[in-house]
C-alpha cells in the first residue's frame, strides 16, 4: 500500500507541480510547489471543502522548451463565496445547537479550486495529508500524505473539477459530496465509488428538458454547450434523447474555455443561419455570460433561450440590465429553493475588525473585491492589483452594498451545501450511535469514533436518511444521487424593469409516467418579447394544399421545400373521394337510414304508434271478451292475430340504424316470420267462416273437424314452414352488411345484402302464396249471412295487403341509397295498418260506439233475416 501510494502521488505531484530545468543537464530538478489559500477552523472532526471562488487564467501557452506557464486566479465569484459561507454557517449551527452531535465539534478546511481541475486536484491532495509540509520529500518519506486527516470532502462545484477529485479520492475511499456537480457520468459507482451529491444528475434534467420541448411542440432546436464535462455530457444526452421524438438539432456548438471572440462570433453566425428560435444553453454561468456578452454586442434578438440549471437562476446574468432584452422570457429548470433562517445575518456579520490577513486569506480577498480597496495583505490573488487600489478605511459595512453574496432570495445551490453538511452530521451521528456487537462492519464491529476511517463514514453516508427542519428528506440512492425535483422558472420583467424568477411549473423525476412528471402553468408564462404566445421553432412550415414535401440534401428531416404536385391526377381508392381542391383523398361519407335522420325518426314514430294502437285493440277485446261480437269472431285467433300485427310493426325498427351482421339477419327473418304468422291467423279465420256456414246446413257434420285445435294446427303448420325456410337461409347464406361504392359518387351506401337470393325469394313467395289463398277464400265467403260478415273485412284487408306489396317491387328497385330501405319499411307499415284497420276497426267501432248492437238477440235477428 505504501509503495502504491508513493508511486501514485509522485506521478500526480510531478504533473501538478512541474520542475524548472536549467540549461546544465547535470543539475538536479528542483520542486517548486505553488502556495494555496486555505480557510480553516479546528474541531474534533475536520470537513474538507472545495469551492471555485475564482476563475484561473494562464498567462502564456504551455511549452516543453520553456518554464511552465504562471497561473493566475481572477474574477472573484460572490455567488460561490456565499456557498462557502453557507457551509461554515451550517457547521457553526450544528456546533451551537449540539443536538445532532453532542460532545463533538466540527471544524473545516476550505480551499479555492479556482474553477480548474488542476487546482481542484492540488487541493484534494492537500486535504488528504496531515500537515502542510513545505517539502514534498518529507511527505513521501513519512508517508503522511497517505494518512487521511480529512474523512470527507464537500465539493467541488463544477463537474469537471469533481471528476478529477472523485478519481483521486476514490482511490483512498474518501467520501466526496458535491453540491453542484450534475454530470450524469458521476453516477457510475464502478468508476467513482466514493462520490455522492446533493445535486440531481443531469440525466433527470435532460429528461425534463426533453419533456419541455415535447410539450410546446418545438421541432427545430439549437444546442450550445460549455467546454467541460457538465456542458458536453448534458448537451450530448439531450441531443440523443430529443431526436427520438422527431425533434431536429439545428446546430451544436461549444463555447471554448478561453472564450476567444472569433469562436464565439462563429456561434452567433450559426444561430443566424439556422433560423432556430429556441436554443438550449447547457453551460455554467461564466460561459453563459461570455456568450451573452457577444450576443448583446451583435444585437441578436428574438431568441427563446432554454436554461440549464447551472445558470437558470444566476443573478450575475439576471441583475445586469444589459442582458434584459436578450434573456427576458427565458425558461429553465432549477433545483428546489429554501429559505434558511439566520443565513443572511451570518453573511452580513463579516467585518473588517474580524479579519486576519494570514488566517483568512479568502475573506480578505472577498473584502477587497467587494469594496475595491486594499488591506495591504499580499496574497497570490492581489499581488498584481494591490498597488492600484486605495487602502480600506475600516468603516466599510456589507449592509450598505447589494450584491449576489447577500441575496438570499434564491437559495438553491446554497441549500445543497447546507444539506451536504447535515448529511455528514447525520452520518456521524449514526456512526457514534453504533452499539457494540451490532455494527455493520466485519464481525458486527463498529467504527472507532475517535479515529474515524473515511470508508466507514462512506458506509453511513450511503445509508443516511435524515429529515431536516424544512421537512426535506436527505437521502442518496444506489448511485449516490438525491431525489430529482426541479422548479420550472420563467424570467419575467417587473414594473421596476428588474428580472424576477417566476415559478411556472415543476418536474418530479420520481413520478411513474411522463404526464405525472411535468406540470406546467402555460397561462402565466411570458416568452421572449414579453408575449404570451408560444414561440414557433420549426425548420420548414407546413406545406399548403397542392404542394408536397421535397427533402433538402444534407439537411435533417425537419427541413424540406414545398413543391407543386405534378399535373397528372391519381384516382382515389373506392373508399375515398377527392377534397374540394382536388389535392388529397378523403374518406367518403357513409349513408344509411339512421335513427337521427328526419325520415328515420318519422318511421320510428309511425311504427311505435301502430304498436300502441294494436295493444289498445288487444285491451278492448280483452275487456269485452264475453260479448257476442268477440265470441262470434273467434277470440283466440283474434288475439293471436293482434300479437302478430304487433310484431309486424316492431320488425320495421330493425331496418333503421347502421347495418350489422346481426341486424341484417334479424330484419329479414323477423319480417318473414311475423307476416306469415299474421296471414296464417287470417287464413284460419277465413276457413272458420266457411266451415261455420257449411255446418249449419241440414245433415252436415263437417263442423266437428274444425274445432279450436285444428285451427291452431293450421296456424302452427303454416308458420313452421316459414321458420324452416328462414333457418336454412341463415345456415347456408345469411344476410350480411355490404358497402355499395361507386367512383362517381361521394358517399358509400351501407346496406344489407340478402346473401342467398333463392332463400329470400322463397320467403317472399311463400308469404305471397298464403296471402293469395287467404284472398281467394275470403272472396268466396263474401256473400255469407251478416253474422259471419268478417269475410268481407278480410277480403278488403287482403286486397290492400297485396296492392301494397305489388306496388313495392318497382318502387324498391328505383329508389337510390337509403331510400330503398325507406320504401321497404313503408310497405311493412302500410300493409300492417291495412290489416289492423280493415279487420279490427269496424269491430272496435261496434264495441265502443254501438254497444246496443253487440247483443246475442241482435246477432240472431240478423241471422234469421238472412235466412228468410
Amino acid at each position: 500500500m505504501k509503495r502504491t501510494c508513493f508511486l501514485l502521488l509522485c506521478f500526480l505531484w510531478n504533473v501538478l507541480f512541474p520542475c524548472n530545468f536549467n540549461q546544465d543537464p547535470h543539475l538536479r530538478c528542483e520542486m517548486i510547489p505553488n502556495s494555496m489559500s486555505v480557510l480553516e477552523k479546528k474541531g474534533d472532526i475536520i470537513l474538507g471543502g472545495l469551492f471555485s471562488l475564482r476563475d484561473m487564467v494562464e498567462e502564456q501557452s504551455l511549452s516543453f522548451t520553456s518554464q511552465p506557464p504562471k497561473i493566475k486566479c481572477t474574477r472573484f465569484n460572490f455567488r460561490t463565496f456565499r456557498w462557502m459561507q453557507t457551509m461554515i454557517f451550517a457547521i457553526e449551527e450544528i456546533n451551537k445547537e449540539g443536538k445532532l452531535l453532542p460532545n463533538m465539534t466540527i471544524g473545516y478546511k476550505i480551499y479555492d479550486s479556482c474553477s480548474t481541475p488542476h487546482q481542484a486536484l492540488k487541493a484534494a491532495i492537500e486535504l488528504t495529508g496531515n500537515e502542510n509540509n513545505s517539502e514534498f520529500e518529507q511527505k513521501i518519506l513519512s508517508n503522511s500524505i497517505c494518512k487521511e486527516s480529512v474523512p470527507v470532502v464537500i465539493g467541488d462545484g463544477g463537474s469537471t473539477q469533481s471528476l478529477v477529485v472523485a478519481h483521486f479520492l476514490g482511490v483512498f475511499t474518501v467520501p466526496q459530496i458535491s453540491y453542484f456537480s450534475s454530470c450524469a457520468c458521476l453516477s457510475d459507482k464502478n468508476e467513482f465509488p466514493a462520490f455522492l451529491r446533493t445535486m440531481p444528475s443531469d440525466f433527470f434534467q435532460v429528461e425534463a428538458l426533453v419533456q419541455l420541448v415535447k410539450h410546446f411542440g418545438w421541432t427545430w432546436v439549437g444546442v450550445i454547450a460549455g467546454d467541460d464535462a457538465y456542458g458536453r455530457n448534458g448537451a450530448n444526452i439531450f441531443a440523443n434523447e430529443v431526436t427520438k421524438f422527431g425533434v431536429c438539432i439545428a446546430f451544436y456548438e461549444i463555447i471554448p474555455k478561453n472564450r476567444q471572440q472569433t469562436k464565439i462570433l462563429h456561434i452567433i453566425s450559426r444561430i443566424r443561419l439556422s433560423r432556430a428560435k429556441v436554443i438550449l444553453l447547457f453551460a455554467v454561468e461564466q460561459d453563459a455570460a461570455a456568450l451573452f456578452d457577444e450576443v448583446q454586442r451583435s444585437d441578436l434578438t428574438g431568441i427563446q433561450w432554454l436554461a440549464s440549471e447551472a445558470w437558470s437562476t444566476a443573478a450575475v446574468l439576471s441583475n445586469s440590465r444589459k442582458y434584459h432584452h436578450i434573456l427576458q422570457g427565458t425558461v429553465g429548470f432549477a433545483i428546489q429553493r429554501a429559505d434558511i433562517p439566520g443565513l443572511q445575518d451570518f453573511l452580513l456579520s463579516v467585518h473588517l475588525s474580524k479579519l486576519d490577513a494570514h488566517k483568512n486569506p479568502l475573506l480578505v480577498s472577498f473584502w477587497e473585491e467587494v469594496f475595491q480597496c486594499s488591506l495591504g495583505a499580499q496574497t497570490e490573488y492581489q499581488e498584481h492589483e494591490a498597488e492600484s487600489k486605495p487602502p480600506c478605511s475600516g468603516k466599510e459595512d456589507l449592509r450598505s452594498v447589494t450584491n449576489i453574496y447577500s441575496d438570499v432570495s434564491q437559495l438553491r445551490i446554497s441549500y445543497n451545501v447546507y444539506k451536504a453538511v447535515y448529511a455528514v452530521a447525520s452520518a456521524l451521528k449514526a456512526l457514534k450511535s453504533c452499539v457494540k456487537g451490532e455494527g455493520p462492519f466485519f464481525q458486527k464491529s463498529c467504527a472507532d469514533a475517535d479515529k474515524i476511517q473515511p470508508w466507514q463514514l462512506l458506509h453511513y453516508l450511503k445509508h443516511v436518511q435524515y429529515l431536516n427542519s424544512f421537512e426535506d428528506e436527505i437521502t442518496f440512492d444506489d448511485n449516490g444521487d438525491p431525489t430529482a425535483v426541479y422548479d420550472l422558472v420563467n424570467w419575467q420583467m417587473n414594473t421596476d424593469e428588474e428580472i424576477m424568477f417566476v415559478n411556472i411549473g415543476k418536474f418530479d423525476g420520481m413520478a411513474t409516467s411522463d404526464k405525472q412528471k411535468l406540470h406546467i402553468h402555460d397561462e402565466i408564462i411570458f416568452w421572449n418579447g414579453n408575449t404570451t404566445r408560444v414561440p414557433l421553432s420549426i425548420c420548414s412550415t407546413i406545406c399548403p394544399p397542392g404542394t408536397r414535401k421535397a427533402m433538402r440534401p444534407n439537411f435533417p428531416v425537419c427541413c424540406y421545400d414545398c413543391v407543386a404536385y405534378a399535373i397528372e391526377c391519381t384516382p382515389c381508392p373506392p373508399q375515398y373521394w377527392s377534397n374540394s381542391k382536388r389535392t388529397t383523398c378523403i374518406p367518403k361519407n357513409v349513408e344509411f337510414l339512421s335513427f337521427t335522420d328526419t325520415m328515420g325518426i318519422t318511421l320510428v314514430v309511425i311504427s311505435l304508434f301502430g304498436s300502441v294502437s294494436t295493444c289498445s285493440v288487444v285491451l278492448i277485446f280483452f275487456c269485452h271478451r264475453t260479448t257476442p261480437i268477440v265470441r262470434a269472431n273467434n277470440s283466440e285467433l283474434s288475439f293471436l292475430l293482434l300479437f302478430s300485427l304487433t310484431l309486424c310493426f316492431l320488425c320495421s325498427l330493425t331496418f333503421i340504424g347502421q347495418p350489422s351482421k346481426w341486424s341484417c339477419m334479424l330484419r329479414h327473418t323477423a319480417f318473414g316470420i311475423s307476416f306469415v304468422l299474421c296471414i296464417s291467423c287470417i287464413l284460419g279465420k277465413t276457413i272458420v267462416v266457411l266451415i261455420a256456414f257449411k255446418a249449419t246446413l241440414p245433415g252436415s257434420n263437417i263442423g266437428k273437424w274444425f274445432g279450436p285445435a285444428p285451427q291452431k294446427a293450421i296456424v302452427l303448420i303454416c308458420t313452421l314452414a316459414q321458420v324452416i325456410i328462414c333457418t336454412v337461409w341463415l345456415l347456408v347464406a345469411p344476410p350480411a352488411p355490404r358497402e355499395l361504392m361507386s367512383r362517381e359518387k361521394a358517399f358509400v351506401i351501407l346496406l344489407c345484402d340478402e346473401g342467398s337470393y333463392i332463400a329470400f325469394a322463397l320467403v317472399l313467395s311463400y308469404l305471397g302464396l298464403l296471402a293469395f289463398i287467404c284472398l281467394l277464400l275470403a272472396f268466396l265467403a263474401r256473400k255469407l249471412p251478416d253474422s259471419f260478415n268478417e269475410a268481407r273485412l278480410i277480403t278488403f284487408s287482403m286486397l290492400i295487403f297485396c296492392a301494397v306489396w305489388i306496388a313495392f317491387i318497382p318502387a324498391y328497385i328505383s329508389s337510390p341509397g337509403k331510400y330503398a330501405t325507406v320504401t321497404e319499411v313503408f310497405a311493412i307499415l302500410a300493409s300492417s295498418y291495412g290489416l289492423l284497420g280493415c279487420i279490427f276497426a269496424p269491430k272496435c267501432y261496434m264495441i265502443l260506439l254501438r254497444p246496443e248492437k253487440n247483443t246475442r238477440k241482435n246477432m240472431m235477428l240478423k241471422v234469421s233475416s238472412s235466412k228468410q
